[in-house]
């Protein structure tokens, strides 16, 4: 008889293991079985997209017609071009995807709309960082048409005027394409070509929006949550590969975590609330107001100034650095590749000579601030991009002389020059000489623009390049004349 409270208590704990281990097999079943519930209901919330939709249907015309005839022009040209044109490729992918959720699927919220459209705008800013690399590159006409006119693509995310929009970026590639067309007009037709298609694409885009999407991307008010959609394609779809079995449960809990358990809670509410019930005791450590701290008692209080402050002692503060200390400083470079002169990332030098010169050799100038830079001899034409405070002066040129997206800039041609461009340029004066007045100039989207032509005295007499046009309609076309100003 003396075992029999010893049996007892072993029963007892055997009986609380296995009411243990009978719980946590419970909820892991029943945790299964919330998943597996949770699961179904999103395959059936899941909205297959319509491929057959008109409007989805009418978008792929134009990725089956011209557009795919101007992916094959691009792989005919290859190099630099064809690499850029895969990316534009994987962008219109991502797009036909948004435009396909659209008729099957509510307007989204902002965040969801900002979600959605970034992968598209991760796209873009690759193409556009992709020109910027290979600028130096003989294509970098084609490579900045691109550029300057993918953003076209973000219609989807315009309202609501996408259709316009898609014009303006038509127009801002405008520059780079005629200059395609200028270099190959009698060269190659295939560069002719591929500049129409592009622009026939983007242009049948801009119908395609007129006609489906006047004011902003149709959503369908009817239509579905975009978290539950996906683009299916055609092809039969593959069923979910279905989840592993669960593991084992676990082993039951041990003596001394029952132990554990079955101890009381810790008694530190017990400690606040004993703390709170004090009554009066518990403002006993405040400090008191005496009536000559009051201001209503004693009005002397008012008139005195407040605390003065207290600078920080030094070195405690340190300035958050800006933005400029953030970028990354790259360094010179001043070297002939090929036929191509290369200065780039030059500050503040004075003394930049190019002396060892040929008629076919190019200059490109990028990214120099406050420098004087001296073409000797007679070359073939000269870039000057991303420029500011940069001087030039060159000698004899076969072709022209190119200034883009540059700020006060000075340039003084000595020799004869058939062409100067000015394109996305703030501030730029240039001296001619007295072989180089028979110079043609064309200028887009730039501002503060001065000719200096030599007088007799040896003196220039300054003529700026106009900035404001007016256009009229006189019946057959439009007519445009400079504004004149006072």
């Amino acid at each position: 008889m003396s075992d029999l409270p010893k049996l007892i208590t072993r029963l007892e704990n055997a009986v609380c293991k296995l009411e243990g281990l009978s719980n946590r097999t419970g909820a892991a079943a029943a945790a299964a079985a919330t998943a597996g519930g949770a699961d179904a209901q999103n395959n059936t919330n899941q909205i297959q997209i319509d491929e057959m939709h008109p409007v989805v249907v009418a978008y792929k015309e134009i990725l089956n017609g011209p557009f795919a005839h101007f992916l094959q022009l691009s792989q005919q040209i290859g190099s630099e071009v064809g690499t850029q044109i895969e990316l534009v490729k994987d962008a219109f992918n991502m797009q036909i995807a948004i435009v396909s959720l659209a008729p099957q699927c509510k307007a989204p919220e902002q965040t969801e709309l900002v979600e959605l459209f970034k992968p598209l705008a991760d796209k873009v800013q690759e193409i556009q960082n992709f020109r910027e690399k290979n600028r130096p590159s003989k294509f970098i006409n084609h490579l900045s048409t691109i550029s300057e006119s993918i953003p076209a693509l973000f219609w989807v995310s315009v309202s609501p005027t996408p259709g316009p929009y898609v014009k303006e970026m038509i127009d801002a590639g405008q520059f780079y394409s005629n200059r395609v067309l200028m270099e190959y007009k009698d060269k190659d037709k295939t560069h002719v070509d591929w500049v129409k298609t592009w622009i026939q694409t983007l242009t049948e885009v801009q119908q395609y929006i007129k006609q489906h999407h006047t004011t902003g991307l149709s959503w369908n008010p009817r239509g579905g949550s975009i978290s539950g959609a996906s683009v299916l394609k055609a092809s039969p779809s593959v069923g979910k590969v279905p989840p592993p079995p669960p593991g084992p449960p676990p082993p039951p809990p041990s003596m001394a975590e029952l132990n554990t358990l079955a101890q009381p809670a810790s008694n530190t509410h017990a400690a606040l609330f004993q703390q709170i019930n004090q009554g009066e005791e518990v403002t006993k450590g405040l400090r008191k107001v005496t009536s000559d701290m009051m201001t209503h008692k004693n009005p002397s209080l008012r008139f005195q100034s407040a605390t003065p402050y207290k600078s920080p002692a030094p070195g405690a503060f340190r300035p958050v650095p800006g933005p400029e200390s953030f970028k990354t400083v790259k360094p010179p470079k001043f070297e002939l590749q090929g036929k191509k002169w290369i200065i780039e990332h030059q500050n503040g030098n004075q003394n930049l000579i190019i002396n060892d010169t040929q008629m076919n050799q190019a200059v490109y100038v990028f990214s120099c601030t406050d420098c004087l830079i001296q073409v000797k001899g007679k070359v073939n034409s000269i870039t000057i991009d991303n420029c500011k405070k940069t001087s030039v002066t060159f000698e004899n040129l076969v072709s022209s002389v190119e200034f883009i997206n540059c700020q006060r800039i000075k340039a003084q041609a000595l020799g004869k020059i058939p062409t100067i461009s000015i394109d996305k340029t703030d501030g730029i004066e240039i001296y001619l000489g007295k072989d180089s007045l028979d110079v043609e100039v064309v200028t887009s989207k730039s501002s503060e623009m001065n000719i200096l032509v030599p007088k007799a005295d040896g003196d220039f007499a300054e003529f700026p390049v106009p900035e404001q046009f007016k256009t009229t309609w006189n019946g057959k076309g439009l007519v445009t004349t400079v504004i004149e100003q006072a």
